[in-house]
């Protein structure tokens, strides 16, 4: 692969900083964790900020915590070039591990690199791109200069990594309401260089979830939202896919289930885990065993909430929250987490 250049000076990781945070402190959208279980250590990534990490720029941040209770002041493990096409974002950031490195999936956009447009709506230029790493604690370089993974005239976001039985990478992501109006869930396959090798096919849109709600925009059409999937097979084989859109009342945190067993599908929507302003949820697993799922909450100035879920083999469901590591002041009662058995 060929890399792009970016100057970041990391502190080494093995200099531990004392951990002094919880999450009510700890501002983060669109987490994404790895569980080191061989360190002893959960890695919690979300966008850059700099007041926080002392580090300018778009990029990647990163907490670090041995107990899920008490976590290390954030420092940036990707600083984006100054020179890149991108001039924001830096969302949604996923760190996965693929032959032997590890790879950041995070997403960008410049609002002034116009797309053809769309009826009255405007598209511009937004998508996932990769940096490499030899640790997940970075430092990551851009891969192939930046570019996205999807193809460039798509306007894309929230791309994760899934490696389908076979051994083969697949990109998955969500195509942008803005360009298709009724916002997409899509895979496309990856060479082993994590570079597109087909097309993209569509999984499902926002609007086939019957909890969902178009919203109206200044154009007069409807706009519905995909975000977030993130790919999981149950201990029975069954595939299922965390993803978030909207419905009447806010963000909601949804599942999917594809009935053939395979990326391909078709997907079945299924009942949603939480709802009321809360989203993108992204699973891990616990040093113990327990799956866990955190979600950011609320939308706007979001922090993270902890939940503990039971994998069943055709669905995930929601044990408890553990509001004793997130600190919820507000946690939502059993009759609105539709995932609650």
């Amino acid at each position: 692969m060929a890399l792009g250049a970016a100057a970041l000076a990391l502190a080494p990781a093995a200099a531990r900083a004392e951990p002094t945070l919880r999450l009510p402190n700890m501002p983060l959208h669109d987490p994404f964790m790895v569980a080191d279980k061989k360190a002893g250590l959960y890695r919690l990534y979300t966008s850059n900020i700099a007041r926080l990490s002392g580090t300018p720029g778009l990029g990647t941040m990163m907490y670090v915590s041995r107990d899920l209770a008490t976590w290390e002041n954030p420092r940036c493990v990707f600083q984006a070039p100054r020179d890149a096409w991108f001039k924001g974002g830096a969302w949604a950031p996923e760190v996965h591990q693929w032959r032997g490195r590890w790879f950041l999936f995070a997403t960008f956009h410049d609002e002034a690199a116009r797309l053809p447009p769309v009826g009255k709506r405007q598209p511009y230029r937004r998508g996932t791109i990769l940096a490499v790493a030899d640790s997940p604690e970075g430092p990551f370089t851009v891969v192939r200069d930046g570019e996205p993974v999807a193809p460039k005239e798509l306007m894309t976001l929230d791309g994760t990594l899934y490696v389908a039985p076979d051994g083969k990478p697949w990109y998955v992501y969500s195509r942008e309401w803005l360009q298709v109006g009724d916002g997409a869930i899509e895979a496309l396959p990856l060479t082993d260089e994590l570079a597109a090798a087909g097309p993209p096919r569509t999984l499902f849109t926002a609007s086939q979830a019957p909890w969902s709600d178009g919203k109206k925009q200044p154009e007069g059409d409807l706009a519905y939202v995909t975000d977030g999937p993130q790919l999981f097979t149950s201990k029975t084989g069954q595939l299922l896919m965390l993803w978030s859109s909207y419905d009447k009342d806010g963000y909601v945190q949804s599942q999917a289930r594809s009935t053939s067993g395979a990326i391909e599908g078709p997907w079945e929507q299924l009942p949603p885990l939480v709802r009321h302003d809360s989203g993108h949820g992204m699973l891990f697993t616990r040093f113990d065993g327990q799956l866990m799922m955190v979600v950011h909450r609320p939308f706007k100035n979001a922090r993270g909430k902890l939940y503990e879920m039971r994998d069943v083999g055709d669905r995930l469901e929601i044990v408890k929250q553990r509001i004793d590591l997130d600190g919820d002041p507000n946690p939502l009662p059993l009759s609105q987490r539709e995932g609650v058995s």
